[in-house]
């Protein structure tokens, strides 16, 4: 496992999510090549999709902007080593 320390931008993941969406973006970054963006990403998201059900989406990567809508208590953006990691679940139309 990498040394460095996830620094949490925003979240409003229950604690235990915010730790299993930390420790599965380090799991990823040992797999694969810290510049494998869409390797580790898609990585985390089926890790995610297996563990609390499908529809989750993430995104990695050193800059990149986004907009999105996201069910509540299913968003975290975080940073490990030198990327920025975003996970969330999208919102369905009747959330």
């Amino acid at each position: 496992m990498l040394e460095g320390k996830a620094l949490i931008e925003d979240t409003d993941m229950p604690v235990k999510m915010q730790i299993q969406a930390m420790a599965c973006a380090s799991q990823a970054l040992d797999i694969y090549d810290v510049l494998d963006y869409k390797s580790i990403a898609a990585y985390i998201k089926k890790e995610f999709d297996m563990i609390y059900g499908t529809g989750w989406q993430c995104v990695v990567g050193s800059n990149f902007g986004c907009f999105f809508t996201h069910s509540k208590g299913t968003f975290i953006y975080f940073t490990l080593e030198t990327l920025n990691f975003l996970i969330f679940k999208g919102a369905s139309s009747s959330d």
